[in-house]
């Protein structure tokens, strides 16, 4: 049991959803990701035998999309563009601000669970810089002094 649901369950049920084929790897990592939080690998040897696939290429797939991981995350996940444009506005200092308040490095998360911190290149929001996306929430030309009171909200 991972995340408090049985792992072979959520894989059948999302194989059984979308169908046992290669075409739908992307939607089954999906679905198991957001039930567990995470893809264990228990997970990829199950959609590996499900759907006939090498467990190399259902890693490969897994570790190139930024929103599957084959590592436990936080209750929330903190996307934080690191991007020129949003450096050039400030963003070197709300990165500092988002740190200093959380106590973790990027690809971390904090010890109570609730918050891992991840950088990416680019949101494709730039004119809102600095941005950071906490789950679904954009929160753009963000101030240092607006961190901890975003973050508290998710508390």
């Amino acid at each position: 049991m991972k995340n408090g649901k049985d792992v072979m369950q959520v894989v059948r049920s999302a194989v059984t959803q979308h169908g046992a084929t290669r075409d739908e790897l992307i939607p089954i990592l999906t679905d198991v990701n957001h039930e567990l939080g995470y893809i264990p690998q228990e997970a990829v040897t199950e959609v590996s035998r499900l759907i006939g696939m090498p467990k190399s290429q259902l890693y490969s797939v897994a570790s190139f999309y930024e929103m599957l991981s084959l590592h436990p995350r936080g209750r929330h996940v903190i996307k934080f563009c690191e991007n020129a444009p949003c450096h050039v506005v400030g963003g070197r200092q709300v990165w500092q601000a988002l740190r200093d308040e959380l106590q973790v490095l990027p690809g971390e998360t904090t010890p109570d669970d609730r918050f891992t911190l991840m950088t990416t290149s680019c949101l494709g929001i730039c004119a809102v810089g600095p941005v950071v996306v906490i789950d679904d929430d954009v929160y753009g030309n963000i101030e240092p002094s607006q961190v901890a009171g975003i973050l508290a909200r998710y508390k």
